[in-house]
């Protein structure tokens, strides 16, 4: 089950003790603080999880896979994710008993 917006605002309504609004508006400030970032093109670096980086693609000749078709893709920007050492640890090597 995926980790949504509305139970972020939860886990620190109930964890931290603020409002049920207040909790909103820190995950709102926190993700416009995210969004703005990756927009001006700057990498986004939180210790201990990870680090999001801009990256340009080019442009680049694809097919379309229903009708077989040639196409030309336009160059654009992603967003890429690269976990930190300590999070890759985690994920890899999980406590006892909890799986």
């Amino acid at each position: 089950m995926a980790l949504t917006k509305e139970k972020l605002i939860n886990s620190i309504y109930h964890q931290v003790g603020l409002s049920k609004s207040q909790s909103r508006a820190v995950v709102e400030t926190l993700l416009e603080l995210i969004k703005k970032t990756l927009e001006n093109g700057e990498d986004l670096l939180i210790s201990g999880f990870g680090k999001f980086m801009v990256k340009e693609k080019s442009a680049r000749r694809g097919r379309n896979p229903q009708t077989t078709e040639d196409l030309e893709l336009r160059a654009r920007r992603v967003v890429v994710f690269k976990t930190s050492g300590v999070l890759r640890d985690k994920i890899n090597n999980p406590p006892k008993g909890s799986q």
